[in-house]
């Protein structure tokens, strides 16, 4: 599958727009509805993002850094990678999300948060949309990045991207989950 760099970037762009947006909505609830757990299993609202605000921390400096070093021109066309298409694909929220495991340190469960957090999501969206545009100037197959789990794995930028910006979405679609059922 091969898709045109500009119409991925567009596409990455506008999520992340919608998810800034969204975070945006939020600092308009109160605290107490933030931090609604269905159960005490679950995560808040406040916990999804700081579930993403602490994979952020990782992905946005390891971006910044290999676009700012990348020697590569832009291409056209995108083809994802085996692995990063299959991290991506993963990612994206389905109407009944198959659960899954996530490190300790990425876990914020019973974490004592608060609005700061939306507040940094916000930043980090803004972030990501500057480097979406930085994107592309540079070839986004032959740039690579390191992975949060091994410095061993390197992803195509494009899947990093969309593995990232899909994540977001994933824990975002959980967050509208849990302030539904208040």
């Amino acid at each position: 599958m091969k898709i045109s760099t500009i119409t991925l970037l567009e596409e990455l762009k506008d999520r992340t727009g919608q998810h800034l947006q969204y975070a945006e909505t939020l600092l308009l609830k109160s605290d107490n509805d933030l931090n609604f757990r269905m159960d005490t299993d679950s995560w808040s609202v406040l916990e999804c993002l700081e579930h993403l605000n602490r994979y952020g921390t990782f992905y946005i400096p390891e971006i910044s850094h290999r676009i700012s070093s990348s020697k590569t021109n832009s291409k056209s066309d995108f083809k994802p990678g085996i692995l990063g298409n299959y991290f991506a694909k993963s990612m994206l929220p389905k109407d009944k999300l198959n659960k899954m495991n996530t490190l300790k340190a990425m876990n914020p469960i019973h974490s004592q948060l608060n609005k700061e957090v939306v507040n940094e999501f916000i930043k980090q969206q803004e972030q990501l949309l500057d480097l979406l545009d930085k994107a592309s100037t540079i070839n986004l197959e032959k740039t690579k990045t390191a992975i949060s789990i091994s410095k061993l794995i390197t992803l195509k930028l494009g899947d990093t991207f969309r593995f990232v910006i899909y994540h977001n979405a994933r824990h975002i679609a959980q967050a509208e989950r849990v302030l539904r059922n208040i």
